[in-house]
């Protein structure tokens, strides 16, 4: 295809062992009012993907890895492959509207400041509650999806500025992302997207939410979120994305209340204290992730761009505990 006649969209979807998945996903892509390019990033899948893709799906580009690098890993792998003016980010567990990828793009033409424009993504069930409305920054630094379990109603009819996009359905001005390093496969799974929604901020580019843009989503239907490798990539990443992006004395300070806490746990389990049953109060993956933190770190500090100490202050001291802001 000439230059000339390219779409100026490239949606990206990383799939791993999900067959079952993509068909609605893809089908949802066809419909689309506006051109674009579909890049499937197959993580090593044994499930029959690769023969669904080439037998109901012969028009999309496929980038077959040989393994799971995980849903960062994919992503940016795919960045290398993207050359047009905006890249989309769809789950494969997801159904976009046909006016989505417009809307989304849309947004960032009329706006040569922002970014990122996130979606209005709502749960397939319970039907009309918010999975993600935009990724906000609680005041501890980590990350939240914007109006979880929330009914949606009139406050999300509204665009407004946001913290960043969630990776499950965001649309991207390409250049923007690559040049703050895209998405880090050493993530390999969760935070990814807020770390890059930091490095945007961070480089001085805005984010959206636009509410026209609508996504259904089968949350958690690629992922178990209640087993110990979400519960080790959440609370790794989050401490990362602090020691990459957040002044080191705050990263520093949020260490210091994760090992805390640790201990604590440790000492109610001793004590045979009742405890949630969930991975993440597990005093001995809370271990790992500490571990996993202090391996990583290094190339972490390394990643912090050359971002002013002031500059990290003022995103943290305009963000943190704050959902949104009206659009300028």
């Amino acid at each position: 295809m000439p230059p000339s006649s390219a779409p100026p969209v490239t949606v990206v979807v990383v799939t791993w062992q999900g067959a079952h998945l993509l068909a609605p996903c893809l089908r949802s892509l066809q419909a689309q009012t506006l051109p674009h390019r579909v890049l499937i990033v197959d993580n090593g899948s044994s499930d029959g993907t690769q023969e669904l893709l080439a037998s109901d799906f012969p028009d999309v580009d496929v980038l077959a890895l040989p393994k799971n690098l995980g849903f960062a890993g994919g992503v940016a792998r795919a960045l290398a492959e993207v050359d047009s003016e905006y890249v989309a980010l769809l789950n494969n567990d997801a159904t976009a509207d046909p006016q989505w990828l417009a809307e989304g793009v849309a947004a960032l033409q009329a706006r040569p400041d922002v970014a990122s424009a996130a979606a209005r993504m709502l749960l397939s069930t319970p039907a009309g509650t918010i999975n993600n409305a935009g990724a906000e920054l609680l005041g501890t630094g980590y990350g939240a999806d914007r109006g979880l379990g929330e009914t949606d109603g009139p406050r999300f009819d509204v665009p407004v500025e946001v913290f960043g996009a969630s990776g499950g359905a965001a649309v991207y001005r390409t250049l923007a992302l690559k040049a703050v390093g895209g998405f880090d496969p050493r993530y390999f799974m969760y935070y990814e997207d807020l770390d890059a929604a930091w490095r945007l901020r961070l480089a001085g580019w805005s984010a959206i939410y636009v509410p026209q843009a609508r996504v259904s989503h089968e949350h958690a239907a690629s992922a178990d979120r209640d087993s110990e490798m979400f519960a080790y990539f959440n609370e790794r990443n989050r401490l990362l994305t602090l020691y990459r992006n957040a002044p080191l004395g705050f990263a520093l300070r949020a260490t210091a209340r994760f090992v805390l806490t640790t201990a604590s746990l440790a000492v109610k389990h001793w004590l045979r204290r009742p405890v949630p049953a969930r991975q993440v109060f597990l005093p001995s993956l809370r271990i790992r992730v500490l571990g996993g933190v202090l391996r990583a770190l290094p190339r972490a500090l390394a990643a912090r761009r050359r971002s002013t100490a002031a500059v990290r202050v003022d995103v943290l001291d305009r963000w943190a505990g704050r959902s949104e802001a009206p659009c300028e």
